[in-house]
């Protein structure tokens, strides 16, 4: 009788949080829709799809539109089905057998994941008290291991805290890794190194359209590399993994530049009234604390972590449980109202 191998039989499909919730703070998903004008753009765009026909390979019209938006060049932009597609294709892909790889902690936990699936050998790299990362003595690290590939998110999913474009960049002259920075949070900050990403040998940026640009039912991610990096990335991807749809709404998308750059603004300005609510209700309470955040969201540590995602849910709100810690995605200003106050009577109930 057949049986699964010992790294597989043993897990199970991911399950988002199920049911219909009046707020959804859980995902870190951009909080609106598109307007009506640039949905009458994505339903034009849909006429023009070719059913019939396979995708463009290269997904040249989205990736286009992108490299547009962020001024860099078309030719160092690979378009994936969701950058979890790509980061599975190059954990697979650049690493041979014996190689190894180092993710942070805490992090985004589907790097770790992949590399199992993959059979790499994966070290992990904790962060300090404060959740952030030791750049000098994650070089160490890099170094003394013999790391073939470090990963990890910048800013980072899930504590929101980021490193400098000036750590960064240390960090990717001082190794011979190949590192990776996930930048799927970086349009809400300022310290990418998409700028100079064709001056180092070995770097690769990630970016999504999951997030600020708000289509994360598109799956669609981006690696930004060196040509070199970037002809071996489009030669060990399937032909035609970013479906002609994603590709058609994608080009439309990126062409929003103004809408998006004020979504930016409404979004951090949405972040900042949550934290600054956040900090006000945790202040002086034993046992719990906000973290600061570049990212669309806010960290929290608490030891009533399920009491309150608990009281939240009853309150048709939802959020990230995540152990002793809970993930809150700024939302609109009426969801973090909506949060900020069922908090607040919480902490009336269970003082």
């Amino acid at each position: 009788m057949y049986q699964l191998n010992d790294k597989i039989k043993n897990l199970v499909p991911y399950e988002p949080i199920s049911g219909t919730y009046e707020v959804r703070l859980d995902a870190n998903e951009c909080p609106v829709n598109f307007p009506e004008d640039i949905k009458a753009q994505l339903r034009q765009k849909l006429e023009e799809v070719e059913f019939n026909r396979y995708p463009d390979p290269l997904a040249q019209s989205a990736v286009n539109s992108f490299a547009e938006y962020y001024g860099v060049k078309p030719e160092l932009v690979t378009a994936g089905n969701g950058s979890d597609e790509l980061i599975f294709l190059i954990e697979s892909a650049f690493l041979k057998k014996g190689d190894k790889m180092l993710v942070a902690s805490p992090d985004f936990s589907m790097y770790n994941f992949y590399s199992s699936i993959c059979e790499v050998e994966c070290e992990t790299f904790i962060k300090d008290e404060n959740l952030d990362l030791d750049v000098d003595a994650l070089i160490r690290k890099i170094n003394d291991d013999k790391i073939g590939i470090v990963i990890f998110s910048n800013p980072c999913n899930p504590t929101g805290r980021g490193i400098s474009k000036e750590d960064a960049r240390r960090l990717v002259t001082s190794v011979d890794a190949l590192v990776i920075l996930d930048e799927a949070y970086m349009d809400f900050w300022d310290e990418s190194l998409l700028d100079e990403v064709d001056q180092h040998s070995n770097l690769i940026l990630f970016r999504t359209a999951s997030k600020l640009v708000g289509a994360a039912a598109l799956r669609l991610g981006f690696a930004v590399a060196n040509p070199v990096i970037s002809t071996a990335i489009k030669a060990v991807k399937s032909p035609y993994n970013v479906n002609s749809i994603s590709q058609a709404f994608g080009e439309v998308i990126f062409r929003q530049k103004e809408y998006l750059q004020n979504r930016k603004k409404t979004i951090v300005k949405n972040r900042e009234m949550l934290y600054n609510g956040l900090v006000k209700i945790f202040a002086g309470r034993q046992n719990m604390t906000v973290y600061s955040s570049v990212a669309n969201f806010v960290f929290v540590k608490t030891d009533q972590s399920k009491q309150i995602w608990e009281f939240l849910k009853d309150k048709s709100i939802v959020v990230r449980l995540m152990g002793d810690y809970l993930r809150v995605t700024a939302g609109t200003e009426a969801e973090v109202e909506k949060v900020l106050s069922a908090l607040n009577e919480y902490f009336e109930v269970n003082v």
